[in-house]
This record gives structure tokens, C-alpha cells and sequence, in this order.
């Protein structure tokens, strides 16, 4: 996937003025918040286990290297193989050296969003080898030639009129002739189509929810199933995930899943849990005869001990995201790269770099909804302030911008002059209200009044308010 984050703003507003796009956030909006509501309500010890959870990241983040190893030396034990990529290019080579090896032509795809990271569909193709995404949603997105704009709900951005498209345009050769506009029809020639590149593919590829030391298993949380069959009827599975996905034992890995589902779509669990733990073995019915695990670090490592360390406990539920009014109104594509919303806010800078997401630590309005509703407890807003502070402190911002934060800092030194030209500012604002309440135009604040009325100020300014109630106190 190419990297577009500097083209944030631009790309927000083209977002806000796309009626279909609107349309399909609209859905969002109203849709996972309302379930995950619902479900956390209905699960009286949730806040309890977030705080377990919490825990639980710390520990094996501080003790990542002693789980990594446990893991590698259980899924040996299993007669998997782990490979390790410090990069995303050691991955995509490793990836290419598995298929090759099994002469792969065809290779089906779980939904993964490290996949995306590494552009693997691309690179892949590059090389002869023809990946099929089998997750709907990322098919429908492969068809288009289109990429993911969230991380659980992958084509959230489209209207049913996008898929029938889609379908109608690239399924005549497996005998669809017909436009349809059923969503079960819709379904049924999806499940006829994909069934064939189940059958021919020769290597399945997936990511993980999780990997599990203790038995040296990786799992994945689908709700259509198609996890399963990549991982079951190709002859080689490879499983791509990234290093801080361990967690220590099964036990740990249940309260995992109990936040996970919840967090994400609303669910008590979602359909599929489905645990990998090496090939097939003689007394199996099913099962790859090859089991590789490639454990992607691409910057991660570089992130434990840090201020960004707590961004490692992220399980990709996507909450954040759903609740944000950033995200709900400008969709994740306008992020420009892999992860979007308040998580890609924090993640992408150390990925690509500030220098290329600078904007995207920017794109909030610190309402904590996104820490409020995390799993894990993240604070996402502490972690973009810090990417805000880099932006500043690498002069990556605006000349006015940091002018502005500069003279801001100099007046904050002098509480009298700062008291004294706040009243002069309370009180200009008012004038120019004309009594009216609201403010239509300010100086120096387009970036609000272009889009919304500001209040003018009802009374003094806050310094004035306070003395006046504690002098009633008193």
C-alpha cells in the first residue's frame, strides 16, 4: 500500500464532501458504538478486565524476549518453523522463499493487516505468485483494486451499489452474468466464486490475533470462516504476524478474547476461534503438511522502554476508531496508509515516520473517547501529544503554528500581561458578537469559523470567574 498520509488534509476534504462515503460512516456511527454499549453492559466485571489486561501486555511487553523464544521453541516442538523479520522486506523475502519452494501459483489470504504493512499482495504479484483475498470484505476491496479503510470492517467505506458493481464487473467468467442487488445473492456468488481458489490454491496465508507461548499455537477470530479454509485445505500455511502478539498461556489468551470481541463488533465471541499448533499430523483429517509463523518486528522493538511503548498493548478492535469524530467523518483512507483512526494516529509516525504522518497526530480533538473505550487502556492522547511535541521540537510545523505556540509560552510567563490581554480579547469578542452570542468570522481562527459559529464569550474571562467564586466561598 503507497503512503499517502501527507496528503492528509486534502484528502479529508474531498472526505467530507463524498455523499456515498458519508453515507457508509453514517452506518458506522450508529452501528459498532451502540453494540459495543450494549455488550459491555451486559458484562458487569468488563472494566475489571481491561485492567487485567492491561496488566497482562505490561508484563510480557517487559519480558517480550523471554515469550518470543518460548513460542519459537513450542511451535518448533509442534514441527512448525518461525522465522524472524526485523523488516518488512526480510518478510515479504521469507514469504517469497515458502512459496516458491512449494512452486505456489495461487496463494488465498486471511484477512491481515501486517500483510497490508509489508504491501505483500503486490510484491507477490510482482513474482508470478496470484494472491486472492477470501475475507468478503477484502475481496470486494481486491476487485476494486482498493485498499482497507478499517481494520476489522475492512470495506466499511462502500454502499451495497459498490459491491454489486464489483461483482458484476469481474464474475462473468465463473458464469455471472447478471447485476444483482440481493445482499444474500450477493453472498451465495461470492462463496461459488471464492470456492474455487480454495481448492487451487497451494499455499494459505493469514495473520494472528495471537500467538501463545505456552503451546506455541497462533489464532485467528474470523466471522465467516474463510480463516479456516486457508489455513486447512492449501498444502503450506503461513501465518504473518507481528512481535507483540504473544501472550504467555491459553488462560491469558481467553481474557484476551473476551475483551476482543466485545471491543470490536458487539459480540459476546465471534464465530470462528480457530487455533493453529504446527501441520497436519498422521491421525488429522485435514491440515497443511507445512506450518511457517513469521514474526515481523519492522520498528516495534524500537518502541519498548519508550513513551510509545504502551502503543504495543493495542489488539486490534478497532474501538478507537469507531468512536472517533475525527475517523466518523473522515473515514480511514484519508489517513493514507494502513492504520487509520486514533491507533494509526500514533502507529503510522513510527512506522513511515512523522516526517510523512505529521498531520496525523494532528487529526483530533483529544475528546479521550478513544482512551475511554480502549480494552487495554491505551492513552492514545498522551501518545499523539508526544508525536505532536517531535513535530515541534523538528520544526515539521507550520512557521505560524509554532510562532504562535511560542508567543503563547511567552505571555503564559507573565500571568498579568496574560490575565490583562485575555479580558481585552473577552471583551473584543464580545463587541463583535453585536449581542448576537455567536461569532460568524475571527481573525486567526478560519480553521473553526469555516465550518461553525464560535460562542462569544458571556461573561469574564475564566481567571475572573474563578476569583469571584472563591471570594463567595470565603
Amino acid at each position: 500500500m503507497q503512503i499517502h498520509s501527507p496528503e492528509f488534509k486534502d484528502a479529508s476534504r474531498i472526505a467530507l464532501h463524498n455523499e456515498p462515503l458519508q453515507k457508509a460512516l453514517g452506518n458506522l456511527r450508529q452501528g459498532f458504538p451502540q453494540k459495543r454499549a450494549a455488550a459491555v453492559a451486559r458484562l458487569p466485571e468488563f472494566e475489571q478486565l481491561r485492567d487485567q489486561a492491561r496488566d497482562l501486555k505490561n508484563h510480557v511487553l517487559e519480558h517480550l524476549d523471554i515469550y518470543l523464544e518460548t513460542f519459537e521453541r513450542n511451535c518448533q516442538a509442534q514441527g512448525g518453523q518461525v522465522h524472524w523479520a526485523r523488516t518488512a522486506e526480510d518478510a515479504r523475502q521469507a514469504i517469497l522463499q515458502i512459496c516458491q519452494r512449494a512452486n505456489a501459483k495461487t496463494v488465498t489470504k486471511g484477512k491481515s493487516m501486517v500483510s497490508e504493512e509489508i504491501n505483500l499482495n503486490e510484491f507477490l504479484q510482482q513474482h508470478q505468485i496470484h494472491p486472492v483475498e477470501t475475507d468478503l470484505g477484502e475481496y470486494i476491496l481486491q476487485l476494486r483494486e482498493d485498499h482497507p479503510s478499517h481494520i476489522i470492517a475492512p470495506a466499511i467505506h462502500l454502499n451495497l451499489e459498490d459491491v454489486s458493481d464489483a461483482f458484476h464487473a469481474h464474475h462473468g467468467p465463473y458464469g455471472y452474468h447478471l447485476r444483482e442487488e440481493d445482499p444474500a445473492k450477493l453472498m451465495a456468488e461470492a462463496r461459488a466464486v471464492l470456492r474455487h481458489h480454495f481448492v487451487a490454491a497451494d499455499v494459505g496465508i493469514t495473520g494472528a490475533n495471537f500467538i501463545v507461548a505456552e503451546t506455541g499455537s497462533t489464532i485467528i477470530v474470523t466471522n465467516e470462516g474463510n480463516g479456516d479454509l486457508t489455513q486447512t485445505l492449501p498444502r503450506v500455511h503461513i501465518v504473518i504476524t507481528s512481535i507483540e502478539k504473544v501472550v504467555p498461556t491459553l488462560e491469558d489468551l481467553s481474557l484476551m478474547l473476551r475483551l476482543l470481541a466485545r471491543s470490536a463488533t458487539g459480540q459476546e465471541f465471534t464465530v470462528y476461534n480457530t487455533l493453529s499448533s504446527g501441520p497436519r499430523r498422521a491421525e488429522d483429517q485435514d491440515g497443511p503438511e507445512e506450518f511457517h509463523v513469521i514474526l515481523l518486528d519492522n520498528g516495534r522493538s524500537d518502541m519498548l522502554g519508550g513513551e510509545l511503548q504502551d502503543m504495543l498493548r493495542c489488539i486490534r478492535c478497532s474501538a478507537c476508531m469507531n468512536h472517533c469524530p475525527v475517523y466518523g467523518a473522515v473515514g480511514g483512507h484519508s489517513y493514507g496508509w494502513v492504520y487509520p483512526g486514533p491507533m494509526g494516529s500514533v502507529l503510522t509516525p513510527q512506522l513511515i515516520g512523522i516526517e510523512q504522518a505529521q498531520h496525523l497526530p494532528n487529526a483530533s480533538t483529544f475528546c479521550g473517547k478513544c482512551e475511554s473505550v480502549c480494552p487495554v487502556r491505551i492513552p492514545l492522547p498522551k501518545l499523539m501529544r508526544h508525536w505532536r511535541e517531535q513535530e515541534f521540537e523538528r520544526h515539521l510545523s507550520p512557521a505560524a503554528v509554532r510562532y504562535g505556540l511560542a508567543g503563547w509560552a511567552s505571555l503564559a510567563k507573565r500571568p498579568a500581561l496574560y490575565r490583562w490581554l485575555a479580558r481585552l480579547s473577552n471583551w473584543g469578542m464580545r463587541l463583535l458578537a453585536g449581542g448576537k452570542g455567536r461569532l460568524r468570522k475571527v481573525p486567526l481562527a478560519g480553521g473553526w469559523t469555516d465550518w461553525r459559529d464560535l460562542p462569544a464569550p458571556q461573561q469574564g474571562t475564566f481567571m475572573d470567574q474563578w476569583r469571584r467564586q472563591q471570594e463567595k466561598q470565603s
